[in-house]
């Protein structure tokens, strides 16, 4: 969806020099979403369902990105923008309509383990599928549209406005060549999305307890 816009700026790449290899923010919404992503990581690593590949754990609450090497080891996090609307799960067809048509309550980022795969859009620039069926990507941060303010809503402390998209998950540029693109833009990978709505073991079948 959003993955259809293009450009990029030179604040956008600046804004990635704040977020060095090892998470060094010291906010306690930070630090709490650091533990539940790494609380993921070793799950999904201890029963391999990362299949000893680079992956990254999206929390959609606390509108972060963290990415991890095959082992489970955090190299790096990042802020990102989200769907605009609370929610876990995209609406039916959403992927095949026009953007214009979609509603702001449909504009959600779904949650759940998806298998992602490089790609390009319609511009040409590359990003990585999250749900291609549902149009949802991963990409770097546009600020093409000057009143939505989505350089500054990354810079931003407060985790409610980093809701803008129309579903896909915004990446400050300099943070998604160093780490996004290295890990999950050439290669197929997995991206586990925290729910919002409900506990995660319902969108993870790996924490159920049949599966531990």
């Amino acid at each position: 969806m959003n993955a259809v816009k293009s450009g990029s700026s030179a604040a956008s790449r600046a804004l990635a020099v704040l977020v060095p290899l090892a998470l060094l923010s010291t906010s306690t919404a930070t630090l709490a979403a650091a533990e539940d992503a790494q609380w993921l990581a070793r799950a999904a690593v201890a029963a391999a369902d990362n299949r000893a590949a680079p992956f990254a754990v999206v929390d959609k609450k606390n509108a972060r990105v963290f990415v991890f090497d095959a082992t489970g080891r955090l190299q790096g996090s990042s802020p990102v923008l989200l769907g605009l609307a609370r929610g876990d799960d995209s609406v039916p067809g959403i992927g095949e309509r026009e953007m214009a048509s979609i509603r702001p309550e449909e504009r959600t980022t779904p949650a759940g383990r998806f298998k992602t795969e490089p790609g390009r859009n319609t511009k040409g620039e590359d990003i990585v599928w999250i749900d291609y069926d549902a149009a949802v990507s991963m990409h770097r941060v546009r600020a093409n549209v000057k009143s939505e303010r989505r350089l500054q809503r990354l810079a931003s402390p407060s985790v409610a406005d980093n809701r803008i998209s129309y579903g896909c998950i915004n990446v400050p540029a300099a943070f998604y060549d160093a780490y996004i693109k290295p890990a999950l833009g050439t290669r197929r990978g997995v991206v586990y999305v925290l729910p919002e709505t409900m506990p995660a073991r319902k969108r993870f079948d790996f924490l159920r307890p049949s599966a531990l």
